[in-house]
């Protein structure tokens, strides 16, 4: 993760800050790989390279997975669908803009933010640009959609709802930023009703979609320590809404908090510092945090059931789930499977030496991987007794 104004990776800025008083070892060494029990092969089915990938500055071009097409954009702004099973190019096109978000989608159309400010409408069948439309700063965050509005929000803490159809904007919501920030943002969780967004300040708020007006409003962390560094308390990771109406989000130097999602009553908070969407799969809440610990808690109590930090300090992508695994990546290019139950490691393949800083798309039993580089690999899982 990186703070926006000095633009470097989180763990060489605490370095660097604390440098000049001598040499200074990373807060979390990144832990050496171990051998262990394989219980699953990761098998590479195809592989595909998609432009420039992410740049230099990585920029989170997260890809998607719909309806048998897989859609991936390049930081220059070659976009391709292909097809997710083969990896057999359907379409691509060239949108000739630079692009710094992931993909969102509804049944017609993706939806692209780019360095500039815009948001691009995008025609899935060709990659034709329905429409565009500018907000007020770069878009990092993919942009989310309910029915009749596409919700985005930006680096300078705006968040705003542009219609649907024809990219109007509806209204803008704004919140104040600090002068120091990681460099991200989190998307919008967004449903018909509301839309509930974090912010860099530490605070979650619930907006109106008809209005942009807010609904309730809480501070999930709460600046502390001497250093500007110490004192980040930002809501990079997306909020998760279940069913039954809960609301987790994570933030960093915080909490990971368990909500009510109509009030905003806490049901339950855990300390623990993330920038990373969690995970909820069943009643276990799957979540990495800063050390690159994987932890999965009860999700009705906030329980913890089982810590691993076999990967600490190996920079880990948020947590996906995929046939009865946590499936991550690292910093050195390499995809772990964790066995959802215990946190045993189950399985592990190298995708690229240019490193994974996204979080991996899966599907029934099936994992895709979108390298630094730009190197896209789909893998099929095969349990090792089975051969």
């Amino acid at each position: 993760m990186k703070l926006y104004r000095l633009l470097l990776p989180l763990g060489l800025t605490a370095t660097l800050l604390a440098g000049c008083a001598g040499s200074v070892e990373p807060q979390y060494p990144p832990k050496d790989l171990t051998d262990f029990d394989k219980q699953v092969d990761l098998d590479a089915r195809w592989s595909e390279g998609v432009g420039e990938g992410l740049g230099r500055a990585r920029y989170p071009l997260t890809p998607l997975v719909d309806g048998g097409t897989l859609y991936a954009v390049d930081q220059t702004g070659a976009l391709r669908a292909l097809d997710a099973d083969s990896g057999e190019t359907e379409w691509e096109v060239e949108l000739g803009t630079a692009i710094s978000s992931g993909i969102g989608a509804d049944g017609g159309r993706l939806y692209i933010g780019t360095r500039n400010g815009e948001v691009l409408a995008i025609d899935r069948e060709d990659g034709s640009v329905d429409w565009r439309s500018r907000v007020s700063s770069e878009v990092l965050a993919p942009p989310q959609v309910n029915s009749s509005l596409v919700v985005v929000q930006s680096v300078d803490g705006a968040v705003t709802a542009l219609n649907r159809l024809n990219g109007g904007e509806q209204w803008v919501y704004t919140s104040s930023q600090p002068a120091l920030t990681l460099r991200g943002t989190g998307a919008p969780r967004v449903i018909e009703p509301v839309s509930f967004a974090g912010f860099a300040n530490g605070r979650l708020v619930t907006i109106d979609n008809r209005s942009g007006q807010t609904l309730w409003d809480m501070r999930v962390a709460v600046p502390q320590g001497r250093t500007e560094v110490d004192q980040l308390v930002d809501v990079d990771g997306q909020p998760v809404l279940t069913q039954d109406g809960r609301l987790y989000v994570t933030s960093y130097n915080g909490r990971l908090l368990a909500l009510e999602a109509t009030s905003g009553e806490v049901i339950w908070e855990h300390e623990e510092s993330s920038y990373l969407t969690p995970l909820v799969v069943g009643n276990y809440l799957f979540t990495v945090n800063e050390a690159s610990h994987v932890i999965a808690v009860e999700a009705d109590t906030g329980r913890v059931m089982w810590d691993s930090d076999t990967l600490e300090g190996r920079e880990l992508t948020a947590p996906a789930f995929v046939d009865g695994n946590i499936a991550i990546g690292d910093a050195e290019g390499y995809v772990h499977l964790l066995d959802a139950t215990s946190g045993e490691m189950r399985g592990r393949t190298h995708v690229d030496g240019s490193g994974l800083s996204l979080p991996l798309l899966t599907g029934d039993r099936r994992l895709y991987a979108f390298a630094n580089d730009g190197r896209l690999v789909a893998y099929d899982l095969e349990n090792v007794e089975s051969q």
